[in-house]
């Protein structure tokens, strides 16, 4: 119904009239005078499409006036949609419509160009409402908007715009009737198809709000679909055109994607959706994201009840989106590592799906310089490397790094000279990656105890660089040791070091305690000449 009595909102003016109808200010009704009389004529109309639409209804209010009669105003005369004019008939004429007595300016979150989705735009158009003030007629439509039927519209009209008023009416005109059409058929698919189509169109014309808006509704379609099979076909439409355009607005179009993965309740759907995202995330350079999600990874699996096959897909994307960030190298590794770990002793042409990885994988963990331990040796898709001509310098570097020591290495890099340059590696970061795992092979072939001797035979450094060694292994916590330097073995050539490192001390001694003497001497003759100036002025 309408506002309260009289064109005040119940209490008098208020500045809160957007609430009680259309947001317009309205004049005050005059009151009656002589010579004055007015008469009304009510008449509603029902009126069909023609298309299969929906029947609208309205009502039109028409007021003329006769100067000549003197008579008191009658009930309905006024430019208000209301009718609280009297006291007596107060009731008389009004009517009951549609139409709320409140509504909403702006969606949460702001202004948007799609207001009328939220009743914050009139439906009529401008020449029906210039009309209506011209007649002093009230036009009240009492069918309410579908929002399907308006994001179809409001797409649609941006699509054509460009077309001109005579090729974009009835292009638009078409789609509405079409979604209308669909809609009453039930098929929901079809809907979903049309509307992604004109979003994608428009998507790079129009606001963040108004398009995250836009998908909003578009994905809220999942929910009148029972079929599994048509949820998957409907989000496989979504998705597909949500990532379709990456570089335009990617975090908004993430974001969307992840309102659609949980609206959904079918795990592979929501599987697929997933998927999508990641794509998304490379391609659109948001990868930072997602990364948080991969924490949830495993219950993910367990929920989404996937096969070996699309497992193995889950941990390459994954491995991909986390290989686009350098400090992320070690997870990725671990990832790529789950995806090798799915091999079994499958026949060749089963494994031969995964060499490209296996050698990828090798090649991180040589280069990864805070990784000393892997689970690849032994898994039949790094194993295959072996009888390879072309891939087994590969797993052989592999066994080197895991199993054996720098001399080994040493060896390996002299009949391989051009390796090393191939697959990106650098030669100082192997050795010195090599002379700390070797170090930690030591350990564990001693009994609790290395001589500083064999530390500096098995790493190749000189006596100096053997703490510099330990020290390196401790702080990796690849060791937990103590240095004896009271008992170390101290030849000859140990002992001239010693001797220059304290004469170098002895020197360094001498000009701190010269230096010391000069500053002190200085400032004490600066002190007695102050005192005899005081003196003399005195």
């Amino acid at each position: 119904m309408g506002k309260a009595r009289g064109v005040n909102s119940g209490g008098g003016e208020s500045s809160l009239g957007y609430l009680f109808g259309s947001g317009e200010s309205v004049s005050k009704p005059s009151k009656p005078t002589a010579n004055t009389s007015f008469t009304t004529t009510t008449t509603t109309t029902t009126t069909t499409d023609g298309a299969g639409g929906r029947p609208k209804t309205t009502t039109t209010t028409t007021t003329t006036g006769d100067k000549n009669k003197t008579e008191e105003n009658s009930a309905g005369v006024r430019g208000s949609p209301n009718n609280y004019y009297r006291s007596d008939g107060q009731n008389c004429g009004n009517f009951l419509t549609e139409r709320p007595s409140t509504k909403v300016h702006a969606a949460p979150g702001g202004g948007s160009s799609l207001g009328y989705l939220f009743g914050s735009g009139p439906s009529d158009s401008v020449e029906e409402i210039q009309n209506s003030e011209q007649r002093m007629t009230t036009i009240v439509p009492t069918s309410e908007v579908d929002p399907y039927l308006a994001i179809v519209r409001f797409t649609s009209q941006l699509a054509w715009a460009d077309a001109g008023p005579e090729v974009a009416e009835p292009e638009v005109s078409r789609l509405c009737r079409e979604a209308e059409d669909v809609i009453i058929d039930g098929k929901w698919l079809g809907l979903a198809t049309l509307m992604v189509t004109s979003a994608d169109l428009v998507s790079s014309k129009i606001s963040e709000k108004d398009l995250e808006c836009t998908y909003t509704i578009i994905c809220s379609l999942v929910k009148n679909v029972t079929s599994p099979e048509e949820v998957l076909e409907m989000v496989k439409v979504i998705a597909l055109k949500v990532v379709q355009q990456p570089t335009d607005k990617a975090t908004l179009r993430l974001r969307i994607l992840f309102n659609l993965y949980n609206l959904l309740d079918h795990p592979n759907a929501r599987f697929q959706v997933y998927m999508k995202a990641l794509e998304l995330a490379v391609n659109g350079k948001v990868t930072e994201y997602i990364v948080p999600s991969f924490k949830k990874i495993d219950s993910f699996l367990k929920e989404w009840n996937i096969d070996i096959k699309d497992q193995r897909e889950v941990f390459l994307s994954i491995a991909k989106v986390l290989r686009e960030n350098k400090s992320l190298a070690k997870e990725s590794l671990q990832f790529v590592t789950k995806y090798l770990a799915t091999f079994s002793n499958e026949d060749t042409q089963v494994l031969s799906e995964a060499k490209e990885e296996a050698v990828r994988a090798v090649i991180e963990f040589v280069k990864a310089p805070s990784t000393f331990q892997c689970d690849l040796y032994d898994m039949p898709a790094v194993a295959q490397l072996e009888k390879e001509p072309n891939n087994a310098p590969v797993y052989q570097l592999l066994k080197i790094f895991l199993t054996q020591r720098l001399d080994a290495y040493m060896e390996f890099q002299n009949a391989n000279s051009g390796f090393l340059q191939t697959y990106g590696l650098v030669e100082e970061d192997c050795v010195a990656k090599m002379r700390l795992l070797s170090l930690v092979d030591l350990a564990s072939d001693e009994s609790g105890k290395i001589p500083y001797a064999s530390i500096k035979n098995t790493l190749q450094v000189n006596d100096e660089e053997v703490e510099m060694w330990v020290v390196k292994a401790i702080t990796a916590k690849l060791v937990d040791c103590k240095m004896d330097q009271m008992n170390q073995v101290f030849g000859q050539k140990q002992w001239k070091s010693l001797q220059t490192k304290l004469a170098a001390w002895r020197d360094n001694v001498r000009n701190v305690i010269s230096t010391i003497e000069a500053n002190k001497a200085t400032e004490e003759g600066t002190q007695t000449s102050s005192a005899a100036q005081g003196l003399t002025v005195r």
